[in-house]
């Protein structure tokens, strides 16, 4: 983990489980938190993926979704760092 960053693995959960780990991820968040870099794999299938970045590019504590490092996460940006 980087300064200001949480790393959120969502390996072998279902969309629901996701959901309800990345909401109390964010509810957790303090104010050192600048993005969560959530893993959800990409080999797999894209159901997680495509949920991830559907759902939270709309929450409104997310200020923006990005492609992470690799294909199989997603950055949640919460704040400019």
């Amino acid at each position: 983990m980087q300064s200001g960053t949480l790393r959120l693995d969502l390996h072998g959960m279902t969309c629901t489980q996701a959901r309800t780990a990345i909401d109390a991820t964010l509810r957790r968040a303090g104010r050192s938190v600048y993005r969560v870099e959530v893993i959800h794999g990409c080999h797999g299938g894209t159901a997680l993926r495509d949920m991830v970045r559907s759902v939270y590019a709309r929450h409104p504590a997310v200020l923006r979704v990005e492609l992470g490092l690799n294909p199989g996460s997603t950055d949640l940006v919460l704040r400019e760092y």
